[in-house]
């Protein structure tokens, strides 16, 4: 199976503030909300011009919540933050990356 093939099956929060993502392989990967916020793929946290990240998890408070999550087409999530923050597209390939990456 491709990252293309990959798709989000269930999407739920968590008692433990986290997002938990079971993925059409069975595979299920979990992220942490401070994780996650301060992985934003948007043109405010990952500069345009150099591509070098500018916020990173452990600049955003543990406090942090999403207080909406829609589908974007069938390649994305948009996440909205307790911070207000909303502008990032997650998508599918980039969140399976990140559950990986988090585990490590």
């Amino acid at each position: 199976m491709t990252q293309a093939d990959l798709v989000p099956v269930d999407f739920k929060l968590t008692d433990d503030n986290q997002l938990e993502i079971t993925w059409n392989d069975k595979i299920v990967t979990k992220y942490s909300f401070q994780f996650l916020r301060g992985s934003c793929p948007c043109a405010e946290c990952v500069s345009e011009d150099t591509g070098e990240r500018m916020v990173f998890p452990k600049d955003v408070p543990k406090s942090i919540r999403p207080v909406e999550a829609k589908p974007v087409g069938r390649y994305a999530y948009q996440i909205v933050w307790s911070d207000g923050h909303g502008t990032g597209l997650f998508s599918y390939a980039y969140l399976r990356s990140l559950g990986d990456a988090e585990k490590a």
